[in-house]
């Protein structure tokens, strides 16, 4: 998988943020944690947050064509569309700070380019997971992260916090299941796959610090709320975390 801490070591050191962690959807309590060295400058934090969303529309728009059920491929494009107007509005919000959005986006092209690869499939049931588990877990993360940012942040939580219609998605994998129990474990272990690869894009949108126990223990209580929501997401859809 492509060297994300190797990227993140030539990137530029962020200013000082604080993050929050705020109680949303899938997310349980009130919990909050004081971030302050390790939140990212808000152009970092919004142009990775904008090319997500633009890698989600991506792979749901392929999974369309990947499916032959016409009532599917509409139900798979309200979530790519879902998708797409999320990253029309955080474009929305770069552009009317007075920044490009291609230039905050195009530093984190090629390493989320190649978290996409990594987490796409052999089969379109994995993908369809790949969507539903990173998208929900990185919106989550990014909620978290939008409490730093004054009114830019609850305008970017806002955003994040909209149906995302990826119904869909589970019922598919559920249908799949019953069609076929072998399909159970098959996809449960890639659900469990996508998690460490999820938590280190999460961990890239962080300023690195020194000592990477302190770091580890200090984002502990988000990351666990993170996986407690995708054990729920998991459930959902009939598979053990």
């Amino acid at each position: 998988m492509y060297r994300v801490w190797d990227w993140l070591r030539r990137r530029r050191a962020p200013a000082v943020r604080a993050l929050r962690l705020r109680s949303r959807g899938d997310l349980d309590g009130a919990v909050r944690v004081d971030f302050a060295e390790l939140a990212p400058e808000v152009d970092i934090f919004l142009g990775q947050a904008a090319y997500l969303q633009l890698g989600f529309f991506e792979t749901l728009s392929e999974l369309i064509s990947a499916t032959p059920e016409l009532a599917r491929k509409e139900s798979l494009s309200r979530a790519a569309g879902a998708a797409l107007r999320k990253h029309e509005a955080l474009v929305a919000v770069i552009r009317e700070r007075g920044d490009d959005p291609t230039a905050l986006m195009l530093p984190f092209r090629e390493p989320l380019d190649a978290f996409r690869a990594a987490t796409h499939g052999v089969h379109p049931q994995e993908t369809l997971i790949s969507v539903h588990i990173t998208a929900g877990m990185l919106d989550d993360f990014y909620v978290a992260l939008s409490a730093s940012y004054g009114e830019t942040g609850r305008r970017v939580a806002r955003t994040l916090e909209a149906d995302d219609d990826r119904q869909v998605i589970v019922e598919i994998i559920k249908d799949t299941i019953a069609s076929d129990r072998e399909w159970s474990s098959l996809l449960a272990m890639w659900g469990r796959r996508l998690v460490g690869d999820t938590l280190l894009i999460a961990r890239s949108a962080l300023r690195r610090t020194g000592d990477g126990a302190a770091l580890e223990e200090r984002v502990e209580p988000v990351f666990t709320q993170l996986m407690a929501a995708h054990a729920r997401r998991m459930e959902s859809m009939g598979l053990s975390s």
